[in-house]
């Protein structure tokens, strides 16, 4: 399988008619997965976490939207399985894993799999992150990887620049302010250039780091899925650029 990172957008992503049908078109050109691993950058939690292996309630971690935004659901099963596998990888890298039953999925894990598997059909497990630190994240998704030769998808989901303060409304998808432009730019090079040692030291290489990322954990993401797909850092890919009111929605595959 491969691996991926996207921009998973706030809950009005469902009313963006372009960045739904680019989800919804790069998921139907995946190999269809077994499960997917989500792991957001809205849950952090040491040591590593995983959500409930049931159906269980959404969480609708933010506030101030209509009251249709908390009335989505998104009923996919529970992965069992694939956490059980998961604590077998983890343990054997010495990492402890606890578990959170009750926990159901985040609007970074919902809010894309609504528009990419619709129906709600594939299994589902949520993994929290432990840390922020770029190269603990990537020694996760490394631990993770043989996941891949058993078909299941590992997707990290954050943002490619995420400030909200730096929000700009009504933005067109080609508009953003100069701050996220050029952490876009930069980290495209990177990517592209297979610049790991930039890309671990982001806050200090990269053009307006701090700014496109006043706190680190929608960036975060990205490390573990660079992790899982480190072998295929020759074939990494975007597939999703542009910005969403301002903010770089870069979402990139590996694999």
């Amino acid at each position: 399988m491969p691996v991926l990172y996207l921009s998973h957008g706030a809950p009005p992503l469902a009313d963006d008619a372009l960045w739904t049908r680019q989800l919804a078109e790069w998921s139907a050109g995946l190999p269809r997965p077994r499960a997917v691993l989500m792991v957001s950058a809205h849950w952090e939690s040491a040591p590593v976490t995983l959500s409930a292996t049931r159906t269980v309630p959404l969480v609708y971690d933010f506030g101030g939207f209509p009251e249709r935004y908390y009335r989505v659901t998104y009923a996919a099963p529970g992965a069992p399985a694939l956490a059980a596998r998961v604590r077998g990888l983890l343990g054997g890298a010495g990492l402890p894993v606890h578990d959170a039953p009750e926990r159901g999925l985040d609007h970074g894990a919902y809010v894309p799999l609504v528009e990419m598997y619709p129906e709600a059909d594939v299994p589902v497990l949520q993994l929290s992150m432990p840390t922020l630190d770029p190269a603990r994240l990537m020694a996760l998704g490394r631990a993770l990887a043989p996941l891949r030769d058993e078909g299941y998808l590992i997707v990290g989901s954050g943002f490619f620049t995420h400030n909200l303060r730096g929000l700009t409304w009504g933005a067109g998808a080609d508009e953003a302010p100069a701050w996220s432009r050029e952490f876009d730019a930069w980290g495209r090079e990177a990517l592209d250039g297979q610049d790991l040692d930039a890309l671990l030291d982001f806050t200090r290489k990269a053009p307006a780091g701090r700014i496109a990322h006043p706190r680190t954990e929608h960036f975060a993401p990205l490390f573990v899925t660079l992790g899982a797909g480190e072998d295929d850092l020759s074939a990494q890919r975007t597939v999703i650029d542009g910005f969403w009111n301002g903010l770089a929605k870069r979402s990139v595959q590996l694999g």
